[in-house]
């Protein structure tokens, strides 16, 4: 994995949804200088959209790709 133990927390946490069925969640926390190395914190440029969304047939075919 690219990050340091210190780097990152895992959170897991646990209890009943609106339903009344038990549910459970994880939560991610990241430093962000670990972000920062690999070229992923919002302050970074390569952080951003730069151009348009692929199109519609594209995404459709990497999801047909990914269940193979």
């Amino acid at each position: 994995m690219p990050f340091e133990l210190d780097g990152i927390r895992c959170d897991i946490i646990c209890g009943v949804a609106p339903d009344g069925r038990r549910r459970g969640w994880i939560q991610v926390h990241v430093h962000p200088d670990a972000l920062r190395r690999l070229g992923l914190h919002p302050d970074q440029p390569t952080a951003a959209v730069v151009g348009p969304s692929p199109p519609g047939w594209w995404h459709a075919a990497a999801e047909r790709h990914a269940q193979m």
